[in-house]
């Protein structure tokens, strides 16, 4: 605080050309202003100001030092507002657009954690059903965060965090495989497959594993939801194929279990969450965070 004093004495005789101007406009005495620019000049060995019979003028040094100050003292400005935020002086708002598939599962617990830690700030969670729209909200302002799979390159948004989940086997633990540490395709073909449809982003990676063994798939049922995925999965005895970002509370609760496909070893979808390349506010910041903290965990988990 004595340092960001200091700078604002020199700030405002350059603004002021004047040492008491600037003390009266400071409320401070105008010796205490003289005293810190003059141990200020001797400790850089040169004057910065050139004091002309009813004026202050910046010299050559000083026009290079009062750049330098201003721009800390607008970093000071800007961290002090982020600080009052983490503090909870401030309600604030913050908006998470998403894809459906994680609306009921990574990201609940995290907004509940967020929740305890934050009670004033207001979520807006936003489904959106691809990531080109994920993105175009939060390159235009309207989401502050986007959380989804396989985002394009873009490059007014930043990548906050990614991790990478690889597809495999989803099915009830009763199930006959839940018990294996890995299965084959070809173990899965005298079950009730549930499969994504060709919407999905998942669907490319099981016609390509599928048609690489020659295996011809008839699905009992084919979405472009998670949800039914995971609940027919739980309901049906069937199998379905997805991450275990897809499935994480209901791996948690102990009603789906994740067995690797040997087949898809190799496919994996990144999970991204992504803000705008100006920044976001600290608050928002605090969300990112646990949600990067709760991305990498799931891939331990």
């Amino acid at each position: 605080m004595l340092h960001s004093r200091l700078l604002t004495y020199v700030d405002e005789v350059a603004r002021t050309g004047s040492i008491r101007q600037a003390a009266s406009h400071l409320n401070v005495a105008a010796s205490a202003i003289s005293r810190q620019i003059l141990a200020l000049e001797t400790q850089l060995g040169t004057p910065i100001f050139q004091r002309l019979p009813r004026k202050l003028i910046l010299t050559a040094a000083g026009e290079i030092l009062i750049g330098h100050i201003r721009q800390t003292l607008k970093e000071l400005s800007r961290a002090q507002a982020k600080i009052e935020e983490l503090k909870g002086l401030r309600r604030g708002e913050i908006t998470l657009a998403m894809m459906s598939g994680l609306a009921s599962n990574l990201v609940p617990g995290t907004v509940k954690q967020f929740r305890t830690a934050n009670p004033r700030v207001k979520l807006v969670l936003t489904l959106l059903a691809t990531g080109e729209a994920i993105q175009t909200a939060v390159a235009s302002g309207e989401a502050d965060l986007g959380i989804g799979f396989d985002f394009a390159k873009d490059n007014n948004l930043k990548v906050l965090a990614r991790a990478n989940g690889h597809l495999g086997a989803v099915m009830a633990p009763d199930h006959p495989l839940a018990k294996r540490a890995s299965i084959r395709l070809s173990d899965c073909i005298d079950y009730p497959l549930v499969i994504a449809d060709r919407s999905s982003a998942i669907r490319p990676y099981l016609d390509s594993a599928f048609a690489k063994l020659s295996l011809d798939p008839q699905p009992v049922i084919e979405t472009n939801a998670i949800e039914i995925m995971r609940h027919a999965a739980i309901l049906d005895n069937g199998i379905t194929f997805l991450t275990p970002f897809d499935i994480e509370f209901e791996r948690r609760a102990g009603r789906l279990v994740y067995v690797p496909v040997r087949e898809l070893s190799h496919d994996a979808q990144t999970l991204i969450l992504i803000g705008h390349q100006r920044g976001s506010s600290a608050i928002a910041s605090v969300l990112t965070e646990m949600l990067k903290t709760t991305m990498m965990s799931e891939l331990i988990s």
